[in-house]
């Protein structure tokens, strides 16, 4: 039996965000908002999962959307990529979703907390030895909380999560082995089968689950990230030669500049590897006429 990975947009909103998945959904905000209480009883999927239709359509896959039985809307997100502006982004649309909840000329006294979800494939705040982080408005110098306690940032980072199948205690631990190792597994573990919602979203990850169209949009949006992280490395790498480069050009420079008193243009050009134009310049730029 395999599984397919929850970690792509495509998987995380079929098995969280299908028309089925309200029990699956339930069980997994519990576990990662309130500590595995049963806080939240009832939910409305906003954006239902849809099969795809129009392939590259990104849409497709946004994050999932729910409106608690309190009124509480919650946005909750699987990011594998560290994206420029995705800091803003999480921040936009948490703003974007609390603000839309007016219609014109309504009370804002109407407006229903927001929660914004999101589970990182990377480690988002390095310094920070937490597993999650949750961000609020605070008062800068004091901390005190602001008096509308409407708008909460959750941040889970799934590299700082190490446990292995005997050490998980909680709920959450349970749901974060299955994001982190769903797609590594051949059986559902004893100590995860026993969870109702953790056994039905195993279900929804069962690959013989998809269809031909679905596994195959899947592999694309597979292709398409491992690409990302590739050309995400391959910068990272030519970076790296710019700056070595740069650092031998700004050393040789700095010793022709030394030899500028002492010897000729072409002696330094021999000493050092750099051009005549080059060594003209240098001098220009120190003994300008």
């Amino acid at each position: 039996m395999r599984f397919i990975s929850p970690k792509t947009d495509f998987a995380f909103k079929k098995i969280f965000g299908s028309e089925q998945s309200h029990d699956v959904l339930i069980g997994f905000l519990n576990a990662l908002l309130y500590n595995g209480e049963k806080t939240i009883t009832q939910l409305e999927i906003l954006n239902p999962y849809l099969a795809p239709r129009i392939r590259g359509v990104k849409d497709t896959y946004l994050d999932v959307k729910a409106k608690l039985d309190n009124g509480t809307s919650v946005i909750i997100e699987m990011q594998v990529l560290n994206i420029e502006g995705f800091e803003k982004r999480i921040l936009y649309n948490a703003a974007k979703t609390y603000s839309i909840q007016l219609g014109v000329g309504q009370s804002y006294s109407l407006l229903n907390p927001v929660i914004a979800l999101t589970i990182t494939d990377f480690q988002m705040f390095p310094e920070l030895d937490r597993l999650t982080s949750r961000f609020i408005l605070k008062e800068k110098d004091f901390l005190i909380d602001y008096p509308i306690y409407d708008l909460e940032l959750v941040f889970v980072e799934l590299p700082k999560f190490h446990k292995a199948i005997s050490d998980l205690e909680t709920l959450a631990d349970k749901w974060l082995y299955f994001l982190k190792h769903a797609r590594d597994l051949d059986v559902v573990p004893e100590s995860m089968n026993l969870v109702p919602e953790i056994k039905q979203a195993f279900e929804f990850a069962r690959e013989g689950n998809l269809s031909p169209e679905e596994l195959d949009d899947l592999e694309h949006q597979e292709f398409f990230i491992q690409d990302q992280r590739n050309a995400i490395v391959k910068a990272l790498g030519q970076g790296e030669k710019k700056g070595l480069e740069k650092g031998k050009i700004e050393a040789k420079l700095e010793m022709a500049g030394k030899l500028l008193d002492m010897l000729d243009d072409d002696a330094i050009v021999r000493a050092t590897g750099l051009s005549l134009p080059e060594i003209a310049e240098l001098r220009s730029t120190r003994f300008p006429s």
